[in-house]
């Protein structure tokens, strides 16, 4: 099988179900953000990092294939002639949102409380949670855009907003890991 299929030479690609839609169709925006998300995840990942983060990470990216799939599928498309799901044994679930918050919980036990705005930066590593945490505003930006147009799955739209609030807190977590016994940078008044 070769990679080039020259199906999408003129500006179209083809859905789940084979629906061809333009390539900057808001879903196709929406699931290539997600994808995009999924590379900047991949990148943190092979940072020098606690194995544990390293877990999450790689659990979150197998949950975006998921996602990716399920906005890749318009509404029409979700079921096959033969009545079953499209996307069997797929699915964004409460427990991978839960699963989310208990790793932030476990991560703010360990932090001070915020005092004030947090600057993106001081650590390579950090930053990339920054560069991931804003892709991943921007995948539920987009998310909820088509969500408006073609309703889609909202624990879709729920795992984006709680994603993003975990990648913020684990910027915090590696930042306090890394510099614990630093001053920190007090902002002026």
């Amino acid at each position: 099988m070769k990679v080039y299929t020259k199906t999408g030479d003129k500006g179209t690609t083809a859905l789940f179900g084979g629906t061809r839609v333009p390539k900057h169709h808001i879903r196709i925006e929406s699931y290539g953000t997600v994808d995009e998300l999924n590379s900047h995840i991949g990148l943190i990942r092979d940072q020098d990092i606690n194995s544990l983060y390293k877990n999450v990470l790689i659990e979150v990216q197998d949950r975006l294939f998921t996602l990716g799939a399920i906005l890749a599928t318009p509404p029409e498309k979700e079921v096959l002639k033969n009545g079953e799901k499209r996307l069997q044994n797929l699915g964004i679930t409460e427990i991978d949102i839960e699963y989310l918050e208990k790793e932030i919980d476990t991560m703010e036990a360990d932090l001070p409380p915020m005092t004030h705005f947090v600057l993106p930066g001081g650590h390579t590593t950090v930053s990339y949670c920054h560069i991931a945490r804003c892709v991943c505003r921007r995948a539920e930006r987009l998310a909820t855009h088509l969500h408006e147009i073609e309703p889609t799955d909202e624990l879709v739209l729920k795992y984006l907003n709680r994603l993003s609030d975990y990648l913020f807190v684990l910027a915090r977590k590696l930042s306090h890991d890394l510099y614990a016994n630093e001053v920190p940078w007090i902002p002026r008044k």
